[in-house]
C-alpha cells in the first residue's frame, strides 16, 4: 500500500467521536516529536511552516515551502500532507509534481487568494485538473474560505463543497466553520470532512468527531503554543 493509499484509508469506516486527529509539525523536529507520539500521519500547516522560516503567513516562497516539506517528510515515517495555500500559482501538472518530489502523499489546496474568494466554478475547474494530474497518488483536501472570509451562511460553503467533491476532492475543509453549524454541513457535504480546532479551547477533538468531523487539524495553533512555551523560557533566562 502506497503512502497516499495509507494516508486516504485512514479516513474512511471511522466511528462517530472518533475523528483523525492530525498533528501540523512546522519543522523536522516537531514532526519526529508527533510520530513518536504514535500519531499515524501529519499535515503541516502553511502558516507554522512560514513562522519557522521567518516569513509572514502566506509571503513563503514556494521553493521554501515545498523544501520544509520535503525535510519533514524524510524525519518520519508517516504520511505526511502538505498545506501548499492556493497552489502558489503553479500549473498543476507542475504543483502535483512538486509535491511528489517532495515527499507529500496529500495537499491542502485553498479557494481565496490575497483575501477574495474564487471563483467556486473556475476553482472546482482547476481542481479537477489537479486530480486529473495526481490520479490516486495524492490525497486533495479542498479548503473552503467561506467562514474566514466573512461569508457565514453555511450553505454557501456546502455548495462549494458539492463543487469541489463533484470535482475530484478527497475531502473539504470549511476552515473556521462554528462548531453548532457542523452538524448542518455534515449533513450537507459528501464524503469527509476536516474540521479545524484550537489546541486547549473550545470542543475536543472526539467532540468535534460527534459533531461530524472526519478528521481534525490545528493550524499553526500547535507551533504557536510551542513559541509561547519558549518566550515564557526566555524570559526566565532574562530575569
Amino acid at each position: 500500500m502506497t503512502g497516499a493509499e495509507r494516508f486516504r484509508a485512514l479516513h474512511h469506516d471511522r466511528a462517530p467521536g472518533d475523528p483523525l486527529v492530525l498533528p501540523g509539525p512546522w519543522d523536522a523536529a516537531s514532526a519526529r516529536v508527533f510520530a513518536a507520539a504514535g500519531f499515524p500521519a501529519l499535515a503541516t500547516p502553511s502558516a507554522g511552516v512560514a513562522a519557522s522560516l521567518g516569513y509572514e503567513d502566506g509571503a513563503t516562497p514556494a521553493d521554501e515551502m515545498f523544501a520544509a516539506v520535503a525535510r519533514i517528510v524524510r524525519a518520519v515515517d508517516v504520511p505526511v500532507s502538505a498545506d501548499v495555500e492556493d497552489g502558489y500559482g503553479l500549473a498543476p501538472k507542475e504543483l502535483v509534481e512538486r509535491l511528489l518530489e517532495a515527499g507529500a502523499v496529500g495537499c491542502n489546496l485553498e479557494d481565496s487568494t490575497d483575501g477574495v474568494l474564487k471563483d467556486p466554478r473556475e476553482h472546482a475547474e482547476w481542481l479537477a485538473e489537479v486530480r486529473a494530474a495526481a490520479g490516486d497518488r495524492l490525497f486533495v483536501n479542498a479548503r473552503v474560505d467561506t467562514f474566514v472570509r466573512g461569508v457565514d451562511d453555511p450553505e454557501a460553503a456546502v455548495e462549494r463543497a458539492a463543487r469541489y467533491v463533484a470535482a475530484g476532492a478527497d475531502c473539504v475543509y470549511p476552515i473556521f466553520a462554528p462548531a453548532g453549524v457542523l452538524p448542518l454541513l455534515r449533513a450537507g457535504i459528501p464524503g469527509p470532512l476536516n474540521v479545524h480546532a484550537r489546541p486547549g479551547e473550545g470542543p475536543s477533538p472526539a467532540e468535534l468527531g460527534g459533531l461530524g468531523a472526519t478528521r481534525v487539524t490545528f493550524g499553526p495553533g500547535l507551533q504557536r503554543h510551542a513559541e509561547r512555551a519558549v518566550r515564557e523560557i526566555a524570559a526566565r533566562l532574562a530575569e
